[in-house]
C-alpha cells in the first residue's frame, strides 16, 4: 500500500493576513494530530514559521516551506509546499521537520 501524497496548507487569497495566518495555524495544528505529531512548543519559532507560510502564500499563493530555498520552477518547487515531501522522514529521523514546525509526539516521561 502506497501512501497518499501530503494535502498542502490551504492559501486562500481571499482572506486578510490574519485570517490567513489563522487559517494556517489551524490546518497545520490539525495535519499535526492527525499524525501523531505536535507543533512546534516553543512559541516564538511556531508563530516565525507561520508567518513565513503566511508570507508565502501572499507573495506567491503557495505555501513553501520558508525555511528551503524556492527554485523558480514551479514543478520543482512543489516538494517545498508546506508539508513538504521531506516532513515525514526528517519527523523520523530528527524529531521535527527542518523548519522546526511539526515535531514527533513526546514520549511517556518527556518534558514537551
Amino acid at each position: 500500500m502506497t501512501e497518499e501524497a501530503a494535502p498542502h496548507v490551504p492559501c486562500d487569497p481571499n482572506l486578510g493576513p490574519q485570517e490567513m495566518e489563522e487559517a494556517i495555524r489551524r490546518w497545520v495544528g490539525e495535519y499535526a494530530a492527525r499524525h501523531g505529531w505536535r507543533l512546534n512548543p516553543d512559541q516564538k519559532v511556531l508563530d516565525v514559521v507561520i508567518r513565513g507560510l503566511t508570507r508565502n502564500c501572499r507573495k506567491f499563493g503557495k505555501p513553501y516551506c520558508p525555511c528551503r530555498l524556492r527554485s523558480g520552477d514551479p514543478e520543482k518547487d512543489r516538494e517545498i509546499e508546506c508539508p513538504c515531501i521531506f516532513h515525514r522522514n526528517e519527523i523520523g529521523s530528527d524529531g521535527h521537520c527542518h523548519c522546526n514546525l511539526f515535531f514527533s509526539a513526546p514520549q511517556a516521561g518527556e518534558q514537551g
